[in-house]
C-alpha cells in the first residue's frame, strides 16, 4: 500500500467510525444531561440551542486515533523499505492530541456537569499545554533528530532559532488549539472549515515525504467529515472544547514534525483571522470602551450583521479552502 492509498484509506476509514459513532455516543450524552448552555449575550437565535450535547469531539479523537493507528500499521506491513521516521512521529501527534483532548474534556465536563461557567482555570490549562509543547518540540529535535531551523514559506529562506526554537513551538501549540476553541462558535464551522485545512496538510505530509503525517492528518479530514453528519445546522451535537483543542495542537504538531512551522499561519488563516477579531475587539473594548465588531470571535460579527448562520459557515468553510490551497503553493518556496 502506498503513502497515498493509506492517507485515503484512513479519511475513508475515520468519516464512517465517526459517523456510524454519532447515534450511539449522542444519546449517551444526552441521558448524562451533557447539555451546553448558550451564552445570553449572543445572537438571539441561538438560545434555541441550549441543551445541545457537547464532548462530541470524543468520536472525532476515536475516529482519528482508530484510522491512523490502522492505516500507518498496515502501510509498515506492506513496506520492505521501511517507512521514513517509521510510527513515531505519528504516535507522538497523537499523545499532544490526546492531552489536549483531555484538557478539553475536563473543561467541558466543569462546566456542563458541575456547572462551574469558567471551567479549568487558564494557569493549569496553559501549564498543561507548556509541558506537552516542550515535550513535543524536544521529542521532534532530540529523539526524531529534526532540526531548530525554520524557512519562511513562498521565499524559501530559512535561519535557525536555537534554544527559541522551543519558544515557537510553545506559541504555536498554544495559540492554534485556542483559535480553533474560538472557531468552534457556529453549527458545522470548525468541522467543516478543518476538512480543508486537514485535507492540505495531507498534501503536506506527502509532499515532504512524512506518510504517517499525511496519514494522521487524512485521518483527521475524515474525522471532521463523520462530524459533520451530527454536528451541521441544527447540530445534534457540538465537539465542545474536547474537539476544538485536540484539533488546535494537532494541526500545530503536524506542521512541527512536517517541518512546515511558518506554513501554519498561513494553512490556519481562518484560524487566525477568529482569533485576532477576538484580540482586537478585547484590546479596543478595554483601552476606549468601544468594540470594532458587533460580537466577537467574527463569526458572530456576520451574524449579527443579519447574514444567516448556514450563510456564514458555508463562507468560512470556503475562506478555509483559500488558506489551504494558498498555503500548498507556499510548499513551492520551502523547496518542495
Amino acid at each position: 500500500m502506498t503513502p497515498i492509498k493509506a492517507s485515503l484509506a484512513a479519511f475513508g476509514l475515520s468519516a464512517l467510525i465517526v459517523a456510524c459513532l454519532g447515534p450511539l455516543v449522542i444519546p449517551v450524552l444526552r441521558r448524562l444531561r451533557m447539555g451546553q448552555t448558550v451564552r445570553d449575550d449572543g445572537p438571539r437565535t441561538h438560545l434555541k440551542k441550549s441543551g445541545t450535547p457537547t464532548m462530541g469531539g470524543l468520536m472525532i479523537i476515536a475516529g482519528f486515533g482508530i484510522s491512523s493507528l490502522a492505516l500507518m500499521g498496515l502501510l509498515l506491513r506492506g513496506s520492505p523499505t521501511g517507512v521514513p521516521g517509521g510510527a513515531l512521529p505519528l504516535v507522538m501527534a497523537l499523545a499532544v492530541a490526546l492531552v489536549h483532548g483531555a484538557l478539553g474534556f475536563l473543561d467541558d465536563y466543569l462546566k456542563v456537569a458541575l456547572k462551574r461557567p469558567l471551567g479549568l482555570r487558564a494557569r493549569h490549562k496553559l501549564m498543561a499545554q507548556v509541558l506537552v509543547a516542550l515535550f513535543l518540540s524536544f521529542g521532534a529535535t532530540t529523539v526524531l533528530g529534526l532540526s531548530t531551523a525554520v524557512t519562511l514559506p513562498f521565499i524559501g529562506i530559512s535561519f535557525d532559532l536555537g534554544p527559541l526554537y522551543h519558544v515557537l513551538v510553545l506559541i504555536m501549540v498554544v495559540a492554534t488549539s485556542n483559535a480553533m476553541n474560538l472557531t468552534d462558535g457556529l453549527d458545522g464551522l470548525a468541522a467543516g472549515a478543518s476538512i480543508a485545512t486537514f485535507a492540505a496538510m495531507a498534501l503536506v505530509g506527502l509532499a515532504v515525504e512524512s506518510p504517517g503525517m499525511a496519514i494522521l492528518a487524512a485521518s483527521v479530514a475524515g474525522s471532521c467529515l463523520g462530524f459533520l453528519v451530527h454536528n451541521h445546522h441544527p447540530a445534534r451535537v457540538w465537539m465542545g472544547d474536547t474537539g476544538s483543542l485536540a484539533l488546535g495542537s494537532l494541526l500545530a504538531a503536524l506542521a512541527v514534525l512536517t517541518k512546515t512551522e511558518l506554513l501554519l499561519p498561513v494553512l490556519g488563516g481562518l484560524y487566525v483571522v477568529e482569533a485576532l477579531s477576538d484580540i482586537i475587539q478585547v484590546t479596543s473594548f478595554k483601552l476606549t470602551g468601544r468594540r470594532v465588531f458587533k460580537m466577537a470571535p467574527i463569526h458572530h460579527h456576520f451574524e449579527l450583521g443579519g447574514m444567516r448562520e448556514e450563510d456564514v459557515v458555508f463562507r468560512f468553510w470556503l475562506v478555509s479552502v483559500g488558506f489551504g490551497v494558498l498555503g500548498l503553493l507556499g510548499l513551492r518556496g520551502l523547496g518542495r
